[in-house]
């Protein structure tokens, strides 16, 4: 599938999700998330946590977020640092979380300064309760996170 398909497709998966359609929106979702599209997989992400046209499926979702977030999306690197805060993977993990918050707040665009906001609020009541020793730890994480 060239550029202009998966465009056409991703258009077409938006427009379905919008509708309610979530069987089209999954079909035409799971190719290009499948290909390594960080839009993709970060929609599949919401889809398997909110149980849309999918069992609702918690560590299907964070595969998919963490898909996207390693690629820089930033609304999957802040639904994982959600995740972690909230215990979504069985224990809660703050270093985590606040690795994620922390890449989410750096990553979100100027203008997006709702989700940016709301970012540093959550790494931040991560953080106060959080050690020194867990705080460095994560802004070391963050540090060497890398793209992938």
């Amino acid at each position: 599938m060239g550029f202009t398909g998966a465009v056409q497709d991703a258009d077409a998966a938006s427009a379905a999700y919008q509708k309610g359609n979530y069987a089209t929106a999954l079909r035409l979702l799971r190719p290009l998330a499948d290909q390594g599209d960080a839009h993709a997989q970060f929609n599949l992400g919401v889809m398997y946590a909110e149980g849309q046209g999918v069992p609702q499926d918690y560590a299907e979702a964070a595969k998919w977020y963490r898909l996207a977030a390693d690629q820089g999306h930033a609304q999957a690197q802040y639904n994982l640092g959600l995740w972690y805060a909230t215990g979504g993977g069985g224990a809660q993990d703050a270093v985590s979380a606040h690795m994620w918050f922390n890449l989410a707040a750096a990553r979100f665009p100027a203008f997006d300064t709702c989700n940016r906001n709301l970012a540093v609020k959550n790494r931040d009541l991560v953080a106060s309760k959080m050690t020194r020793d867990q705080i460095a730890e994560a802004q070391n994480l963050t540090r060497e996170w890398k793209l992938k």
